[in-house]
């Protein structure tokens, strides 16, 4: 063998080694990479398991303290014949006090359905549970923690002192041993070392208010005179002012005259149409309220999931790139610059692009998600200010009866929850696709304008340039014509001319327009899932037609919310309710005299008013609020019944064939 033969092939066999060593061993002489730092499990003074084991019977107990403090027969008389019973966490369909309480308590327990979404022990007085198991566990936490929390809103049902005494002592202590657990062992292995304090930072705030909450109350109640809260219906204060508000002549008078509106006006009723706004004289549910407030949490704690799943792993990704990545890139044919440091840094620019795209479009979810929220509220406000004065097409698609049903109560009880659900799922999707629409925009238009290369979108469409000018042409030439010589104005009415002309174009444009129709279908598929996708955490629109919108799960529960709301807690109803209460009394409560009764709950304050001023506005204010009651939804079945009994009507009854 030759010496030439022998140097190629050892100079074949060492280009052979530098290949492997380039791609499979690693270059020597070179020190790995450190590993990244391992965080420990951190033992707090008061583990998890501990706390729970001995708050859970402690929780029992101020269950059991006031079951026996406050009577079932006070509660309800009809119901096991007055044996202590388990008391109601919230008045759901009462206006009856503060709503931030609920809604606190609602938080912290949805707050700790999410932490427990991703906890290796489902059940906190369990410390190792296996794989096998874990899932059983999980379902059984998800009934453990509506018992746990359960005693923190029930102690305000209560209304004695006991109950607040006891609200404190719970909140206090729950918030002060989160808290320590916290600052204690701010770091956790699990995601990112931050996640665990940052989920649970919800529940701090919450907890935080009901400690405040709770402490007011008992201070309040030794303030304050008691009262015969027995003969006052739950809410009569809002019933009344929401009365007067109806009832208003004024605001009659108001919005009867026309007065031009201008531009700032016009705007304001824009925004005011999108942004809520607290109304006088009305107040959402207590259901609507929890839900917003679900909602808001819901946000951020999948903002926050999406956020520590994804950034901390490609800052990783970025600090590990070296110059070797132009080796790899150039495997895949891909050849960014002839200098490997100048590669590297495209590389590390262009992840930085990647996690800018991924921020700015969880942002976006975020911002369009809280939007939605808003404009459903004016939306609930407007539905069931209609629904009250029985406007039921206004809302519905067709007539419906606003009375309870089976259906009815199971989809009241299921709306909160489907809210929420909604939230979660519409802004993941909106997530997945904002991303990637951000990041087709950026790496196909703005990076390579700012660069000046890889310009494939616009080279494409240079390359296509005759069929959009075509396109193009053909839309505007249908629309001048149809503009200009296919319509004749004649008396103030278009009509149809130039017919020979009008068909030849049309057969001769079809193929075009056939294109044209491609065209459209792909942007009216876009529009139509950009629309679902931003509308999905809407429970009051419909994402399908108007034919089969009783199919879609989160429209049919709203429709059924609002029967049991309106049905139930009719503030008209229950003011009707509050005045027969009032004149039953000898006494009539709040200081009302029997004048401000009759016309109305205080309707009407004149001062020295003449007889006959009185008289009519007394027959005013009477007739309105007869003429409210006959078109309430919540008193029509009762009133439609009444009506068909002969009795009733004031005519005998016949007497009985023998």
């Amino acid at each position: 063998m030759s010496s030439s033969a022998l140097g190629n092939e050892s100079s074949e066999g060492f280009e052979d080694n530098l290949y492997t060593s380039w791609y499979i061993d690693e270059p020597a002489g070179e020190e790995t990479s450190p590993p990244d730092e391992f965080i420990p499990n951190c033992q707090p003074t008061i583990p998890l398991s501990l706390f729970h084991t001995c708050m859970a019977p402690l929780s029992l107990a101020t269950m059991l303290t006031l079951t026996l403090l406050v009577k079932r027969r006070r509660l309800s008389r009809e119901c096991w014949t007055g044996v202590p019973g388990l008391l109601s966490p919230v008045n759901f369909l009462e206006e009856e006090g503060p709503r931030g309480p609920a809604a606190a308590v609602f938080g912290i327990l949805f707050s700790s359905l999410c932490v427990l979404v991703l906890a290796e022990n489902p059940m906190p007085m369990l410390t190792h549970t296996s794989a096998a198991g874990r899932e059983f566990w999980k379902i059984i936490a998800l009934l453990y923690y509506p018992a746990y929390y359960y005693p923190l809103i029930a102690c305000a049902t209560v209304r004695h002192r006991v109950g607040y005494i006891l609200g404190c002592l719970l909140s206090w202590t729950h918030c002060g041993v989160l808290i320590w657990q916290k600052v204690e062992c701010p770091q956790s292995p699990e995601i990112y070392r931050y996640y665990s304090l940052l989920s649970h930072l919800p529940i701090i705030l919450f907890l935080l208010f009901l400690s405040f909450w709770y402490p007011k109350l008992l201070l309040k109640s030794f303030t304050q005179k008691r009262t015969s809260a027995g003969l006052e219906m739950p809410g009569n204060h809002y019933y009344q002012e929401y009365l007067k508000h109806v009832l208003d002549p004024r605001k009659q008078r108001g919005s009867s005259s026309l007065t031009k509106q201008t531009l700032a006006s016009r705007l304001i009723a824009f925004l005011g149409s999108y942004l809520y706004a607290p109304q006088q004289g009305f107040r959402l549910p207590l259901q609507l309220i929890i839900s917003a407030t679900l909602v808001v949490v819901a946000i951020y704690q999948v903002a926050l999931l999406l956020l520590v799943v994804f950034i901390p792993t490609m800052q990783k990704v970025r600090a590990g790139i070296t110059e070797d990545i132009a080796f790899l890139l150039a495997g895949f044919g891909v050849i960014l610059s002839e200098d490997k440091q100048e590669v590297m840094e495209l590389v590390k620019h262009y992840l930085w692009a990647l996690e800018v795209c991924y921020v700015s479009a969880l942002v976006l979810s975020c911002l369009v998600t809280f939007f939605m929220l808003m404009s459903s509220l004016v939306a609930h406000r407007a539905n069931l200010k209609a629904l009250y004065r029985g406007a039921k097409l206004s809302v519905f698609c067709r007539p419906r009866n606003v009375r309870p049903s089976r259906m009815a109560l199971f989809c009241w009880m299921s709306f909160t929850s489907y809210q929420t659900a909604f939230a979660c799922l519409g802004l993941l999707i909106q997530q997945l696709i904002f991303f990637h629409c951000i990041v087709a925009f950026a790496f196909l238009v703005a990076v390579p304008i700012l660069y000046g290369r890889n310009l494939l979108l616009f080279q494409v469409l240079k390359m296509m340039w005759p069929f959009w000018l075509t396109l193009v042409l053909a839309v505007l030439l249908q629309n001048l014509a149809a503009r200009c010589l296919f319509l004749k104005d004649h008396l103030g009415h278009q009509e149809l001319t130039n017919r020979r002309a009008f068909y030849i174009v049309t057969f001769l444009l079809f193929p075009i327009n056939v294109l044209v129709g491609v065209l459209a279908g792909v942007w009216r598929i876009v529009l139509s899932a950009l629309y679902n996708i931003v509308h999905l955490c809407l429970l009051h629109l419909s994402l399908l037609n108007r034919g089969v919108e009783t199919l879609d799960p989160g429209y049919r529960t709203y429709c059924y919310f609002l029967k049991i709301e309106v049905s139930q807690s009719h503030p008209v109803m229950k003011a009707f309710c509050s005045l027969l209460l009032q004149l039953s009394c000898s006494k009539p409560l709040m200081g009302l005299k029997s004048c401000d009764v009759e016309e109305g709950i205080q309707l009407m304050h004149t001062k020295n008013p003449t007889v006959s001023r009185a008289r009519s506005r007394q027959a005013r204010a009477r007739w309105w609020l007869t003429y409210t009651l006959l078109h309430n939804p919540a008193l029509l079945a009762f009133r439609k019944t009444v009506l068909t009994d002969s009795q009733a009507n004031g005519k005998q009854s016949s007497p009985t064939q023998p």
